[in-house]
């Protein structure tokens, strides 16, 4: 039996954070032996990345708490608010750190340094954060080819936040360490310090652009991110094949959490049926669309007089399978 999403999305974090704790420590031990503005940059990094993911722990913890009489939808959007307080801090204490450093080191006239403990605690960190991406691309991967899409499409759309941030943080993990490789290499070709300096804006720069992505995913599920009209299609064609829906006239669904909505729709029902039974059948149909696992709460009306249906893409999608 495979892990549940939730439970994938849980070991991705903890692999993540074991990975760059042990690589902050060894970037932070070669930054203080040498000196070098990119493995500042880096050290700096890869502990923004270990705090974040903290608070992507957290999110998944408080994201999992049941529903209640106060939070009728449950407490998914908590898992927003926390990888949004993450990307927060990946562009302070990584961003910011890293190109202010860098600013401050272009005209210091670094020495050199022991550039063989740089490359040898950059190789280590590569190793390391290609594990952690792997783990992290490759759940990103199964995710989407149950929904027939891309990779790279279902990371910046996902309404999972902690796969998303782990993903992009490895990946950018791993780019600046190239960053961080080739301004160690130009400063020891050239004797020039600047190119380690500029090395560690780049890898500031970078960062921010990553942080600047997630603060603005995050952002829009908190404010209501509506389902994808793939997901759309499928409610709508679930409701329609319920035995009691003649016709829906209104759908609209909403993200409350990872890969949980909230559905709110208008239909017709078979029959016509006294104003008390009608309320008892729409409350069944609410029932039945709560039972699966990816509808937080179900919401129905009844369809005001002469709307227009609404149809499926795919007649098709009808017809028994």
């Amino acid at each position: 039996m495979s892990p549940k999403p939730s439970e994938q999305s849980l070991f991705t974090v903890l692999f993540a954070l074991g990975a760059n704790i042990l690589v902050a420590l060894a970037k932070t031990i070669a930054a203080i032996i040498t000196g070098s503005a990119s493995m500042v940059a880096e050290a700096a990094h890869s502990w923004a990345d270990s705090g974040n993911e903290v608070f992507l722990l957290q999110a998944e913890r408080r994201a999992r708490r049941p529903q209640d009489d106060l939070h009728p939808t449950g407490y998914g959007r908590e898992a927003y608010v926390w990888s949004l307080f993450a990307a927060v801090g990946l562009f302070t204490a990584g961003a910011v750190v890293s190109i202010l450093h860098g600013f401050a080191q272009l005209g210091s006239g670094e020495p050199d340094t022991d550039y063989l403990i740089n490359y040898i605690v950059l190789a280590v960190a590569f190793v390391f954060e290609s594990f952690s991406f792997v783990q992290s691309y490759g759940q990103a991967r199964s995710r989407a080819a149950e929904r027939d899409t891309g990779t790279l499409e279902h990371i910046l759309s996902t309404s999972n936040p902690t796969l998303r941030a782990v993903v992009a943080e490895d990946a950018a993990a791993l780019i600046g360490l190239v960053i961080a490789f080739f301004g160690v290499l130009l400063h020891e070709l050239t004797g020039n310090a600047v190119f380690d300096a500029v090395g560690s804006i780049l890898v500031g720069i970078l960062l921010a652009v990553v942080a600047v992505v997630l603060i603005d995913r995050n952002r829009r599920f908190l404010l209501g991110e509506p389902a994808p009209d793939r997901v759309n299609q499928a409610a709508l064609v679930s409701l329609l094949q319920h035995p009691q829906v003649e016709r829906v006239t209104y759908l609209h669904l909403e993200y409350v959490g990872p890969e949980r909505v909230f559905l709110v729709a208008a239909v017709d029902l078979i029959g016509d049926d006294p104003e008390s039974d009608v309320a008892d059948d729409l409350y069944a149909v609410e029932q039945a669309i709560q039972r699966n696992e990816h509808v937080a709460e179900a919401v129905l009306t009844l369809s005001r007089r002469g709307a227009p249906s609404l149809l499926p893409h795919d007649p098709d999608a009808l017809e028994p399978r």
